[in-house]
């Protein structure tokens, strides 16, 4: 079983990629999408989305990490994916699944699911320009409006010649209202001789046993869930492997955010530990009472040093195990 950690415009950036790999799980990840249109880029923009090119692909718990590329012109999605591979990401997705309008509008992400053909001709220009011992994976969604054409979609990635596939089991209409429609992946795995990773709706353990079962995918791609529940991805491997595992109380999620680097980047604004947190907490109130209460008192706070003297409180606080809500 491998897990992959989903690719999340504006959420999952290098500073969460590394705090959600040091607590264990992940095999891979994949990073925020490069929008190309019809330059190839210099290294420091590869490096500034994905500054693990800078430790040989990988995170600081040792997690390779894989370049995302959006963009509809093959000829310059492949010269950029040329580059990446030769900077050190570990193979190169391509997103054919944001649903965001404004990626939309300019003809990149889920639009694409209504042209099979161009998702075809880009991920074979791709993978012609990439060497073969590196992956070209890509990312789909069920369709656009609908799954009418979903076959269609996934006979063009694997004729494309793509390594893998990850199904995010929704269409981009969907959005990301559950459920996820697990149950539609199998049709399509008949048809496809590569790899498939389901992505969608995985929130705890019995969600991720739940979505092998009616997907018939081994591995899987998380994503809101691991925001939610920051050590998901090591509760679910331990639970295949039959392993002891001690799920994190409230208060080591609130060290992992105290001491984690979101705090430590000069080139970022003052405010960004604060966004960045209060971000995060919005994802944890899910699965921790705590988080309601500490955004409660941060809320209004803007400043880094503000920020950080309320994790402090909360951090030492010895009555914290009492808000933990988390499942064994």
């Amino acid at each position: 079983m491998k897990l992959v950690l989903a690719p999340m415009e504006g959420v999952v950036d290098f500073k969460m990629r590394e705090l959600l790999t040091d607590l264990g799980g992940f095999d891979l990840c994949v990073t925020e999408f490069i929008r190309v249109v019809d330059l190839t880029f210099p290294r420091r923009v590869f490096t500034r989305y994905c500054p693990e090119l800078l430790n040989g692909g990988y995170t600081r718990a040792g997690t390779p990490v894989r370049v995302q590329l959006l963009g509809q012109v093959p000829h310059a999605l492949a010269a950029n994916a040329r580059k990446a591979i030769k900077l050190g990401s570990h193979g190169v997705d391509l997103n054919f699944g944001c649903p965001a309008k404004t990626v939309n509008k300019s003809r990149g992400g889920a639009v694409l699911l209504k042209e099979p053909e161009q998702i075809y001709q880009i991920i074979k220009a791709v993978r012609d320009a990439v060497p073969e011992e590196h992956q070209v994976s890509a990312k789909i969604r069920l369709g656009f409006d609908d799954d009418a054409n979903s076959t269609e979609i996934v006979d063009a990635v694997q004729q494309g010649g793509a390594s893998s596939l990850a199904i995010h089991a929704r269409t981009k209409r969907d959005g990301y209202k559950p459920p996820a429609y697990w149950e539609k992946i199998p049709p399509l795995l008949s048809r496809l001789t590569i790899p498939v990773v389901a992505n969608g709706e995985i929130w705890q353990v019995e969600d991720a046993l739940l979505c092998q079962t009616r997907s018939q995918c081994q591995d899987l791609m998380l994503g809101r869930g691991a925001l939610a529940t920051p050590d998901l991805a090591a509760k679910i491997k331990a639970h295949v492997n039959g392993t002891h595992y001690t799920p994190l109380t409230w208060e080591n999620v609130v060290y992992h955010i105290l001491h984690s680097s979101m705090h430590q980047d000069e080139n970022m604004s003052e405010k960004y530990f604060s966004a960045r947190t209060k971000q995060w907490l919005s994802y944890l109130k899910r699965q921790y009472s705590g988080a309601h209460v500490l955004f409660d008192e941060i809320k209004t706070l803007k400043s880094k040093d503000d920020v950080m003297k309320v994790l402090q409180k909360y951090a030492m606080s010895p009555d914290l195990d009492s808000n933990h809500n988390s499942e064994v």
